[in-house]
């Protein structure tokens, strides 16, 4: 069982980013799935999640700026990533929702300069 995020970079404040996680889970389409985030010195936080028949939200500081989709046919979350700023800047992970300690992979880094 695998989540494997990908996409992260370096761009400039005000960039965009595209996340992927492909997901090795059983029964994909019908777990609710979801983005977490932890910056340096800082706990993982929530970032965005979207349920199994499509529901999405978000933390506030991302709302209007993120966008969480999936397919489920490639068993595959994305998190489009929009006027970055530097706050944003974290290792970035998906993991089901709510969250379980043996999802927790790698994730990819993203850094957005000022």
């Amino acid at each position: 069982v695998q989540l494997q995020a990908s996409g992260g970079g370096l761009v400039h404040t005000g960039g965009s980013l595209r996340l992927s996680c492909a997901a090795s889970i059983s029964r994909f389409r019908f777990q609710h799935m979801g983005w977490y985030r932890q910056a340096p010195g800082a706990q993982r936080e929530f970032v965005a999640r979207i349920t199994a028949t499509g529901g999405t939200d978000y933390t506030n500081s991302v709302k209007g700026r993120f966008t969480i989709s999936r397919d489920n046919s490639e068993n595959t979350v994305y998190l489009q990533m929009n006027n970055l700023k530097p706050e944003d800047t974290a290792v970035y992970y998906c993991n089901v929702v709510p969250s379980k300690v043996y999802y927790w992979g790698q994730g990819t880094q993203v850094t957005v300069s000022s």
